[in-house]
């Protein structure tokens, strides 16, 4: 009903406004067509003159007809005009007197409610404009303004996911964990009985693209409740207020549909940490952080409402979110490891057809630290160069290709290189690749090229690691330092001369250097300590610059220190390159006629170049023993 009287309403003012216009503006149209229009100083000349033989008068408007005589350099005899006079009650009496035939049109008389409507229109506008706002910010209203405060979560029902957990793979331990509260939405009483109390809060943390939010949806599969589904962002608007209302709105739906299931994704959106803002004032993402922090744990029970959330953000949560009784149990969804990795690729590649050579291990092992949208994006990417292919099965061929856009980006072949930049090219990554098969304990090198990838790789040499790794060793440090600096070498041994195509190689090999001094305590001469200190802004979201703890003595012995390991990695990859620069040549010349070498065909050619006697490699003055240091890893 009240729809249905705001368009009548509203049509009612849109006839008012029609007809007041029409009233207002509308000029006969006859007079207009069938008169010339003169001016009033012509008309008072030629009425003088006797000149005019009929005369209207209609308000200010005077329509007339000339005589047999012709008006001068105007109108022709029986012509019609048209002039407009202000007094035209004078016209009138002086045509009159000059025996001119007269006619005085009667007043337009307007329909009684027309005019009614007219003089009332400007005060029936203002007065429905009122009701309209007034109508509209009422809580039980349905307009804008309320809708504002109403949750934007989309309650799915009939229409629940149709994911299950089999169709989540690589986070065994994470489905274990929700599977409990799983058969707690489904059996309750199962818990109650025991007095046991299902988490209020189930809080997801790990990298961007691991399934969090796939596995949210497969529990919501799985439970067979009603699910309401939103992100931290849609609780934050321009007008003040909006997200805490929003929350309420949400658990007040809840509860309607108890046993249900809160979905929240990306939750750092809203529970940052509290007084971290930047200036002073109101915090509307805190006053929606205070509410969700009410709802979780208030004076009012939710019942059987559990709330999810994902971040991969947690260290910027508020403490208040992560206390028991608001999200209970934290849920930890890591990278997958080669097992995990192996069963995510199985479920990516069950409705695509696949040749016989496809082995999902071997891509396993070749794709360590990628993680679940990384895989799906290479079955992706394996399917569409197959048919680009015109083929009817994905071959392994395409998937080492996927790998590789996936890894480095997609092949740049049009990008014209001259024959000196890639023969630089060629001796870099040769350097590269020597060096990596030569260290031990180094990743085995699965290919080089010299084909550019991405935006900004004009070759490459991958190395793919065996076999997952949590801890590495000093000794590994310093080879991978090695490594990353041998192109560099290779630049110098042949050429005499260096470009700048090692920048992102020296980035890297500082970064690890500095980071043996500061963090983990790998340095013989500063010792056992941590030197300096992150410094974040919890607001900003990132870490921000370095908190120094340290004099500026100990910032000299740092540089000095980095400096020398530096030194010491250059030195020994300058000495295994230098005594196989025969082999350099050759791997380089190879690469310059194929482009690509893979990992079978190197380890030819490096056995074909062996001597009898292999060189002894340089010492180094390092703790083999491993790190226990993880946060580096990370």
């Amino acid at each position: 009903m009240n729809k249905v009287a705001k368009n009548l309403g509203l049509y009612l003012v849109l006839v008012v406004a029609v007809v007041t216009m029409v009233n207002s503006f509308l000029t006969p149209e006859e007079l207009q067509k069938d008169y010339e229009e003169i001016s009033y100083s012509q008309f008072t000349k030629e009425l003088e003159a006797g000149n005019i033989k009929i005369l209207q008068i209609r308000n200010n408007t005077v329509p007339g007809e000339s005589s047999s005589a012709v008006i001068q350099g105007e109108l022709a005899g029986g012509e019609r005009f048209l002039t407009y006079g202000l007094n035209v009650s004078d016209i009138a009496e002086k045509a009159a007197a000059k025996g001119i035939t007269v006619t005085v049109e009667a007043p337009q008389r307007n329909v009684w409610w027309v005019s009614l409507l007219t003089s009332l229109f400007p005060t029936l506008l203002l007065i429905g404009v009122w009701v309209y706002f007034m109508n509209n910010m009422q809580p039980g209203g349905s307009g804008r303004l309320n809708a504002f405060g109403r949750t934007k979560a989309k309650l799915y029902m009939d229409n629940k996911p149709k994911i299950k957990f089999d169709a989540v793979a690589g986070c065994e331990e994470a489905k274990e964990e929700l599977q409990e509260v799983i058969e707690f939405l489904k059996d309750p009483e199962k818990f109650k009985k025991l007095g046991a109390k299902v988490p209020k809060g189930v809080l997801l943390v790990g990298p961007p693209g691991t399934g969090k939010t796939l596995l949210a949806r497969a529990a919501a599969g799985e439970a067979n409740v009603p699910f309401f589904s939103t992100s931290g962002s849609e609780f934050v608007e321009m007008l003040v207020g909006v997200g805490a209302a929003r929350v309420r709105d949400l658990f007040t739906q809840a509860k309607k549909y108890q046993p249900c299931l809160i979905f929240i994704d990306e939750l750092d959106a809203v529970g940052r940490h509290r007084g971290a803002g930047l200036g002073g004032g109101h915090d509307e993402r805190e006053q929606t952080l205070n509410q969700i922090l009410v709802e979780l744990d208030g004076f009012d029970d939710n019942g059987n409402t559990i709330l999810i959330a994902a971040t991969n953000r947690p260290d910027i949560l508020d403490p208040a979110l992560l206390r028991p009784g608001r999200f209970d149990r934290h849920i930890v969804v890591d990278k997958p490891d080669v097992r995990g990795r192996e069963e995510i690729l199985k479920v990516h590649m069950k409705d695509k057809k696949f040749a016989d050579d496809v082995d999902a291990v071997v891509l396993a092992r070749r794709t360590p630290g990628l993680v679940g949208a990384d895989m799906e994006n290479i079955v992706n990417e394996a399917a569409l160069l197959a048919a680009r292919k015109d083929r009817d099965k994905i071959t392994m061929e395409d998937l080492e290709e996927g790998i590789e856009r996936v890894m480095a980006g997609p092949e740049r072949k049009s990008r014209l290189i001259s024959e000196q930049e890639k023969k630089i090219i060629a001796y870099h990554e040769s350097g590269h690749a020597i060096v990596a098969k030569i260290l031990p304990g180094a990743d085995p090198v699965h290919k080089i090229s010299i084909i550019p990838r991405g935006h900004a790789a004009l070759g490459y040499t991958l190395q793919l690691p065996e076999k997952d790794k949590f801890l590495i060793s000093k000794s590994e440090l310093m080879n991978r330092i090695a490594i990353l600096l041998s192109g560099r070498v290779s630049e110098e041994i042949i050429f005499n001369d260096v470009t700048s195509g090692a920048a992102n190689d020296l980035e890297r090999a500082t970064k690890i250097a500095r980071q043996m001094v500061t963090e983990l305590g790998m340095s013989d001469s500063l010792g056992l300590v941590k030197l300096g200190n992150r410094r974040q802004e919890i607001f900003l979201g990132r870490d921000i610059s370095e908190d120094r703890n340290y004099s500026e003595e100990v910032a000299y012995a740092i540089d000095k220190e980095v400096k020398a390991i530096i030194d010491e990695c250059y030195e020994r990859a300058k000495e295994i390159l230098t005594e196989r620069q025969s082999l350099l040549d050759k791997i380089a010349n190879v690469l310059l006629e194929r482009e690509v070498i893979d990992a079978e065909e190197l380890d030819k050619l490096m056995k074909e170049e062996d001597k009898e006697t292999p060189p002894e490699l340089p010492e180094l003055r390092v703790d083999t023993l491993p790190n226990p240091s993880r946060d580096f890893l990370a």
